[in-house]
């Protein structure tokens, strides 16, 4: 091979190196380092979890690699498609999904898919859309017509129950219509609203939803049932200290005190072995995540560009803080994942996914400038 050749191949790899963005990857790699050391520990009783994890992470990397090739403006085509398809499965599942544990939230087509994943997505790109179009000449009548967009899907994730999934697809669309110019006195009247209604609410949660809402005000009244999850998760965040107990040295997971410990409760197994100096370290990684996030959201040269880049930042920042919450007894128990750093394949394919569109958003602004 001459040199020639070498810098043909040299150009043909740089060229599909720079979809990703330099800032974003790096800052998503170093939190995946830290979820694969705190899984090999958590997961020491689960062979294989580690191995599995590594797969997922480069299925995720081809997704986010795929994401970023597509133009804002492809996005923006297919968002309407992808918002009906998903209310679509949401559909079947309800009159023909498979039920597990209680729960009808799958759908088998030759693979068992979870279609509440998809609006994760297809939520915010579908606002985003639709307020590109209104651009200019939004009133209080396209906020009630993206409300309405936002409660269908929202309702059918909630019926099957699932609450976690239903909150992070309300929080995306709200993200969108709040960054769309939403007033302050309509988010404070919304808010007095939900707050006159929380009886009316709190009818129609299921028992278990309930029962989850009364353990975060006393889980010591049923510290072996309902209770569990939440009173070892805070003893293992709590008895971490201020170094931690040293990798592979917790005894709250080891001992299998700690439960879903390599998924929704992973973050309990890295404060107990890494304390709150390795909790200061991982805060800091997600606010640089959030923080480039943003910044690619402020310099987007569209409307949509910007509510969808906004809205998917701020989805990372929610599942942070839902599942960071829940650990440390601050919030109800509900299946949200740490972000990039939980076992899992769905939730790190549409982390990635969302992470490919912030880089397709940032990458073809630079391609727009020059």
């Amino acid at each position: 091979m001459d040199f020639t050749d070498k810098q043909s191949w040299w150009r043909l790899i740089k060229s599909q190196v720079v979809k990703f963005d330099a800032a974003l990857t790096l800052i998503i790699f170093l939190i995946l380092c830290v979820g694969l050391v705190t899984l090999y520990s958590a997961g020491i009783d689960f062979p294989g979890r580690v191995e599995d994890q590594v797969r997922n992470i480069l299925v995720a990397f081809v997704m986010m690699w795929i994401a970023a090739s597509i133009p804002p403006q492809t996005l923006m085509r297919f968002a309407v498609p992808i918002y009906t398809v998903g209310v679509a499965l949401l559909i079947a599942v309800a009159l023909f999904g498979i039920v597990k544990k209680g729960s009808r939230r799958w759908i088998n087509f030759g693979i068992v898919i979870q279609p509440s994943e998809i609006m994760k997505i297809a939520m915010p790109l579908m606002l985003a859309w639709y307020f590109q179009r209104r651009e200019g000449m939004i009133t209080w009548r396209d906020y009630l017509v993206a409300a309405a967009l936002l409660a269908i899907p929202v309702g059918l994730i909630i019926r099957q129950p699932d609450l976690g999934t239903g909150t992070l697809v309300l929080a995306a669309g709200f993200y969108v219509i709040f960054f769309a110019g939403l007033s302050w006195r309509i988010l404070i009247g919304l808010a007095v609203a939900v707050g006159a209604s929380l009886p009316v609410l709190w009818s129609v949660l299921h028992d278990y939803q309930r029962q989850r809402v009364m353990m975060l005000i006393d889980p010591t009244s049923d510290p072996l049932g309902k209770g569990f999850h939440i009173i070892q998760s805070t003893i293992a965040v709590g008895s971490g200290g201020i170094f931690g107990k040293g990798w592979l040295k917790g005894t709250q997971s080891h001992l299998e005190f700690i439960p879903e410990r390599t998924t929704d409760f992973i973050f309990a197994v890295f404060s107990e072995e890494f304390g709150m100096i390795g909790n200061c370290v991982l805060l800091f990684l997600y606010s640089l995540l959030i923080a480039r996030g943003m910044m690619i959201a402020l310099n987007a040269p569209t409307m949509f560009s910007r509510l969808l880049a906004g809205a998917i930042t701020l989805i990372f920042f929610t599942y942070a803080f839902v599942n960071m919450g829940m650990v440390s007894g601050i919030l109800p128990v509900v299946g949200v994942p740490l972000p990039f750093m939980s076992y899992g394949g769905t939730a790190l394919l549409t982390l990635g996914l969302g992470s490919g569109i912030l880089m397709s958003i940032q990458r073809h602004r630079k391609l727009i400038q020059t």
